[in-house]
């Protein structure tokens, strides 16, 4: 559905297309009482059709000028210490302009993420700012129509032009990789999120690239995706250490993952036998032993600089959507500096 057919759609539409009057619409809308479950669903089916916005949120998506000063923020999940980071990041600017944050967790989840577009429009918020879940976001832009800023941060949506605020990711999972080759190894695992996710393409294309600039063929038995979480990385790690030809070495290209090799390189006393270099940090990482070596993001400065850019577009800047990097760097703590050796302990 294209950005005018969005627009041109209406309360008479969904009433004809449903088959009901425009106040049962509008009943339906505001979650009245007194309307059939079976026409309810016929009415959230045909919103759901014609990408239907209430009245409210078309009137703030033409920008009519009454700003609510304030701005809907889309993350995977509250729990995690990077997207937290990010959302404290993006209200100290919102506040430093007089905005308020409504914020929303989408588990990475597009139709998810779709209806709280819907829900946040609706309640006529100034802006969005996004971490988009997998899949063609084409559908989101049409929701948001031409005159709803929006800025993504972390990934890169796919199927859509727009600002992004990200991390060099190919550069960084370079540096980690060619971190752990300098200490001798070259059976090193790789850890990473869904793969439909553009994050973790890109680390996955620069650890396969930088091992075959070293000479060395990648194995794909060494690498592991759909890391979603703490248990997964668990079991990813043993599966890498239980290998014929064990991992002697891992790239853990998102936090949770780190955490899940650590647990299991402690419970397989080989915390200081096998090297480990996290992709950004967790809160314990210099309390651990040997602390973890990490490529450190500042998500607290992605957060800052998706706010900034979000509050230019509302103020009208008008330029030609960026892609706007935010710094990683190597930290050296000790678990990424262990070099190839003999692994007697399995």
């Amino acid at each position: 559905m294209s950005g005018e057919q969005l627009r041109r759609s209406t309360i008479h539409d969904v009433a004809r297309l449903a088959g009901v009057s425009i106040k049962t619409v509008s009943r339906v809308i505001n979650g009245e009482p007194n309307v059939a479950p079976s026409t309810a669903q016929k009415v959230r089916d045909a919103t759901a059709m014609l990408h239907y916005l209430p009245d409210a949120a078309a009137a703030n998506l033409a920008r009519s000028g009454r700003e609510t000063h304030s701005i809907a923020l889309l993350i995977p999940t509250v729990d995690n210490q990077f997207f937290a980071r990010i959302f404290h990041g993006v209200e100290q600017v919102a506040h430093e302009h007089g905005f308020v944050v409504f914020a929303a967790s989408t588990d990475l989840n597009l139709e998810t993420e779709e209806s709280l577009v819907r829900v946040f429009a609706s309640r006529q918020v100034d802006g969005f700012i996004i971490a988009p879940a997998p899949g063609d976001h084409r559908d989101v832009i049409d929701l948001l129509g031409t005159r709803m800023p929006c800025v993504f941060i972390d990934q890169t949506p796919a199927g859509v032009a727009a600002d992004v605020v990200t991390v060099d990711n190919k550069a960084a999972a370079r540096e980690a990789v060619s971190h752990l080759l300098n200490y001798g190894h070259r059976r090193i695992g790789f850890m990473g999120d869904d793969a439909n996710l553009s994050t973790a393409r890109q680390r996955r294309v620069a650890y396969e690239e930088t091992l075959l600039e070293a000479g060395v063929v990648p194995d794909p038995q060494l690498v592991e995706m759909g890391v979603r979480d703490t248990e997964k990385a668990e079991a990813a790690t043993r599966r890498l250490l239980e290998l014929d030809d064990p991992a002697t070495a891992i790239f853990a290209s998102r936090n949770l993952a780190a955490i899940g090799a650590v647990r299991v390189l402690q419970q397989m006393g080989l915390s200081h036998k096998i090297a480990l270099v996290g992709m950004g940090e967790i809160d314990v990482s210099d309390l651990l032993e040997p602390p973890l070596t990490v490529m450190a993001q500042d998500p607290l400065g992605f957060g800052r600089l998706a706010a900034q850019r979000l509050m230019e577009r509302i103020e009208g800047h008008d330029e030609t959507p960026q892609t706007l990097i935010a710094p990683a760097h190597l930290v050296t703590r000790g678990s990424g500096e262990i070099p190839l050796q003999p692994i007697t302990a399995r």
